[in-house]
């Protein structure tokens, strides 16, 4: 399971620290592709497959749209010996990422977000479940 969060920065390259006990618990290599935000995920090799199951399991045209935008732009990784891996040009335009990243633990995956980007999401969501909260205890 991937809990918590942690700030980074995106070298030159397009490579990224993973915190150690992310890379632990993922093996020796590992699945980038699109989230489901305007971020990347991280999948174990499990994970991953599991993901493909399930889509081939769809109606065709929802497996078709999912497999373009999850399954067709995914990239095997492996952490290099100081724990960085390298996210694919295209991921890290279609995210935004560049300079500082914060890397969010999702349970069974781990997202990437540019930084600026996940703090105004995080800001949107803690709104809109207050403004919930409130209209559901009519206060």
């Amino acid at each position: 399971m991937f809990l918590g969060t942690s700030d980074h920065n995106l070298d030159s390259k397009g490579r990224v620290i993973l915190p150690s006990e992310f890379r632990a618990e993922l093996g020796e290599s590992f699945y980038i592709t699109m989230g489901f935000n305007r971020c990347v995920q991280v999948m174990s090799e499990d994970e991953f497959d599991r993901l493909r199951s399930q889509i081939r399991e769809l109606p065709a045209d929802k497996a078709l749209s999912l497999q373009y935008l999850l399954i067709s732009p995914a990239k095997s990784v492996t952490p290099n010996s100081q724990g960085r891996v390298m996210i694919p040009q295209k991921l890290r335009e279609d995210a935004g990422l560049s300079g500082e990243v914060t890397v969010v633990g999702m349970d069974s995956r781990i997202e990437i977000w540019d930084k600026a980007e996940f703090d105004r999401f995080m800001e949107r969501q803690k709104q809109a479940s207050l403004q919930e909260a409130l209209e559901l205890l009519r206060l």
